[in-house]
């Protein structure tokens, strides 16, 4: 790899870091009193402050760097994703898991910290960092994750956001005609909502409805009966308002709670958008079985929900401090095996793992476009979280690190029989839902 002089405090930064992981810095890197290092050409990785060394030196690993990229003590001059980019490929270049640093390379870095002027108390967490109390997944603490990302303000994700306000992955069906965001939106309420055969009359039961993308454009298509469930007060209210605004008050019912607290069952269909990383890993059996109580016999239910490698659990150090607190993401297939554990018959999986790219990518060219008024909203610290967020994740979905897929079942009748149509009732069409 070729590279230029080294000089300054990026100099001993460099030394130490390749001493450290056993390989050449992967990308340019300039230090605040103007040295440089690493291979020319491309984005570089700017630390403006000692103080995100020593934020390195307290949490190292993926956390410590987002502390020091949010706060703005660490930046980058060119495409952040080309940085993310080649910092994944050295990574995988390398053994996964590091060697443990032996004595004497951890006094050399003690040393060089301190003659860079790092050592010092522990930083504190930037602002954005969200702080949750209480029992893992208790019902108050759930209430404050979901408030801490969904209840930024309407107001922001209506800038990031198309018209649908859908925000999770859209449905990308082709370019002939040219397809925006909102189209992709709405080809992919319009495959949940063929997928789910819906009727009028149908009930509807939307889990996590978010801004009430597929509960609005379900209930004026296809006209079932609808309750939109969320956890989130400003996604409630919305939905609400946009209820009122498009005339649907005698179809569709907004509750703001737990899905633990749903009371009921007997739904002709059952919809889960994006949600389920919220439930919990411990918790998600119980949801599964939620689904299947809720929905009638023959009725369908469809889980949408993002995924990750068996190697890469959870929702990410950098997610889960700053986006969703307390996500979890598992391989595809074993949430496949917790719903047929719970007593539903899958019957299609739908991988969509390229259209989020494309959905993510859209959502961060929105952001830049809008740069300015998202700081006067929401100040830079919460930007700079987002962009690193969108950034980040459509490079996770691009490169099969994380995957979203429609997973549809059905919940058998106590006979094992869901052959032919059904009447009032109830309702039936091809799985393919055309």
């Amino acid at each position: 790899m070729n590279t230029t002089p080294r000089s300054g405090a990026a100099a001993r930064i460099a030394d130490l870091t390749e001493s450290m992981t056993g390989g050449p810095l992967p990308v340019r890197l300039r230090t605040w009193d103007g040295g440089e290092a690493g291979p020319p050409g491309g984005p570089v990785v700017v630390v403006r402050s000692r103080r995100a060394l020593r934020r390195l030196l307290w949490e190292p690993g993926e956390l410590g760097v987002a502390q020091a990229y949010v706060t703005g003590e660490l930046d980058v001059e060119g495409d952040l994703g080309d940085v993310l980019r080649a910092l994944w490929a050295a990574a995988r270049e390398r053994d996964p898991v590091l060697p443990r640093p032996s004595l004497a390379e951890r006094a050399r870095a003690v040393g060089a910290a301190v003659r860079l002027g790092a050592v010092g108390p522990r930083p504190g967490a930037p602002v954005s960092q969200a702080r949750l109390r209480g029992g893992l997944h208790s019902r108050a603490r759930d209430r404050a994750a979901v408030s801490h990302h969904y209840d930024l303000s309407n107001d922001f994700y209506r800038l990031l956001l198309d018209e649908t306000m859908a925000y999770s992955c859209g449905y990308w069906p082709g370019e002939d005609p040219p397809c925006t965001p909102a189209d992709a939106q709405r080809a992919k309420l319009e495959l949940i909502c063929r997928k789910l055969a819906l009727v009028p009359g149908a009930r509807l039961l939307d889990i996590g409805c978010g801004w009430g993308s597929l509960t609005l454009y379900a209930a004026e298509r296809y006209k079932p009966q609808v309750t939109a469930v969320t956890l989130a007060r400003e996604q409630a209210a919305y939905v609400r308002e946009q209820v009122r605004e498009r005339g649907l008050e005698h179809r569709v019912e907004v509750v703001c709670q737990d899905y633990r607290d749903i009371a009921g069952g007997a739904y002709d269909a059952v919809a889960t958008v994006e949600m389920g990383e919220h439930v919990g890993d411990a918790e998600y059996p119980a949801f599964a079985e939620s689904l299947h109580r809720l929905v009638r016999p023959r009725g369908r239910v469809l889980v949408q929900q993002m995924s990750r490698g068996r190697r890469a659990p959870g929702g990410g150090a950098f997610i889960e401090a700053y986006i969703a607190p307390d996500m979890h993401m598992r391989p595809l297939g074993e949430t496949v095996a917790l719903l047929e554990r719970a007593g539903l018959e899958v019957r299609s999986v739908e991988s969509m793992r390229e259209h989020y790219v494309r959905t993510v990518a859209a959502w961060h060219r929105t952001l830049e476009e809008r740069w300015s008024e998202v700081v006067r909203l929401v100040g830079e610290e919460t930007a700079r979280v987002w962009r690193l967020y969108l950034v980040g994740g459509a490079l996770a979905f691009e490169e099969n690190r994380m995957g979203v897929a429609q997973i549809l079942s059905t919940r058998p009748t106590p006979g094992g029989s869901d052959d032919g149509p059904i009447t009032p009732g109830g309702w039936y069409t091809d799985l393919d839902g055309r």
